[in-house]
């Protein structure tokens, strides 16, 4: 994919963004454990960053995911990971399914001000016992009259302190897992909706993270999204963008924290020499980047197809495996030519390592993109 001058201007508002706004604050925000979404939303929805690839008549800027791609992609040069996957939730997580497949009237009411920075987005899929299993997922929604009336809970849930609308996927009949699931939307000042608690994680600190309990919480029918019985399906063209979102801004994240590592390596010495002065570090920084660049080249491939409205799954598959496996790798590798400054909590490459630890397991574990990966390759077993 060739980039265009119009996505290096976006790219440069971001970057901008970033500079003035976000990271002179991430420590402060890392130390308080939340950042203050509404506030940063409502900055970004003014610059039009939240609604890139999203339509013009609720708001957005109408562009291809390539533009998306580039925000996914320069969120990485922000100073922590949770703000990043804050953001991306807000923008190809929690409302991919709601623009593409929701009512006028829902998109009006929801998408709208979600793209402007007026309310903050979360996704409850996730449940205590169901992770990367979506199909298990025990949250009921039944009808009464023309409503919903949702019961169950959900767990890891992004913003879900500070959300003011939770996409819920609920079952909404008895039938077959994989054709029994709607997606809603759920206002969360609706009565019988409660963050049950804030969830302390080893990182990702400045992203709150909540788990929800609906009891008897009724919403109108008409804040289901697209058909009744299609949620599953819905979720997992959610999942497709979420994961390329994921794996883009590894690239960004990492490349950066590449270049970190080579400042600290040219000015820390040991053994009258700086400690970039060894090849075993010059050659392995080399091959980190190297699979990075590879990492972003994969990752652009599978943007092409969905701009082109072709299926990604594979790639996007692929890409995410292969985002949280260097995740893990380069940061750990990098941490080690930091030394001891490396094991220090406030260090850049020590919050990296911690933040960096999710990505294998969220939005589908490791295992679970191998799974899928290899039901395209024909080797994964029917009968599974």
């Amino acid at each position: 994919m060739k980039l265009t001058q119009e996505h290096e201007e976006i790219r440069r508002t971001i970057q901008r963004f970033i500079a003035q706004e976000i990271n002179p604050h991430v420590d402060e925000w890392e130390k308080a454990e939340i950042f203050p979404a509404h506030e940063v939303f409502k900055k970004m929805g003014k610059l039009g960053l939240l609604g890139l690839n999203k339509p013009v008549e609720f708001g957005g800027m109408g562009l291809d995911l390539s533009y998306g791609a580039v925000l996914a992609e320069t969120l990485g040069e922000i100073d922590c990971a949770g703000i990043p996957m804050a953001i991306g939730v807000q923008t190809d997580m929690a409302t991919p399914a709601l623009a593409e497949r929701g009512s006028d009237a829902l998109r009006r009411e929801f998408l709208a001000p979600a793209i402007s920075g007026d309310m903050v987005a979360c996704l409850g899929v996730s449940e205590v016992g169901s992770g990367s299993d979506v199909a298990s997922v025990k949250t009921t929604a039944r009808k009464d009259g023309d409503d919903y009336v949702i019961n169950g809970g959900k767990m890891w849930t992004t913003n879900g302190t500070q959300a003011d609308f939770c996409v819920v996927l609920a079952n909404t009949s008895e039938g077959a897992p994989h054709r029994n699931k709607s997606l809603i939307v759920v206002p969360m000042k609706t009565k019988g909706v409660e963050v049950a608690k804030k969830i302390r994680k080893i990182g990702m600190n400045a992203s709150d993270t909540a788990q929800l309990f609906f009891d008897e919480v009724r919403v109108p029918q008409r804040y289901r999204i697209g058909e009744e019985g299609k949620g599953f399906i819905y979720q997992m063209e959610q999942f497709q963008v979420e994961r390329l979102w994921g794996a883009l801004n590894a690239g960004g994240a990492l490349l950066r924290i590449i270049d970190k590592t080579i400042e600290y390596a040219r000015e820390r010495k040991a053994f009258g020499r700086t400690i970039l002065d060894n090849q075993w570090v010059q050659f392995k920084l080399a091959e980190y980047k190297t699979e990075v660049e590879a990492l972003r080249s994969l990752c652009y491939r599978a943007v092409d197809v969905v701009v082109d409205r072709g299926d990604a799954t594979e790639l996007a598959s692929m890409a995410k495996l292969k985002a949280g496996r260097l995740m893990r790798e380069v940061t750990d590798g990098c941490l080690q030519f930091w030394g001891g400054m490396g094991y220090v909590w406030e260090s850049p490459v020590s919050r990296a390592y911690r933040d960096h630890r999710l990505p294998s397991i969220g939005g589908g574990a490791d295992e679970v993109m191998m799974q899928i990966i290899s039901k395209f390759m024909g080797t994964f077993p029917k009968n599974n």
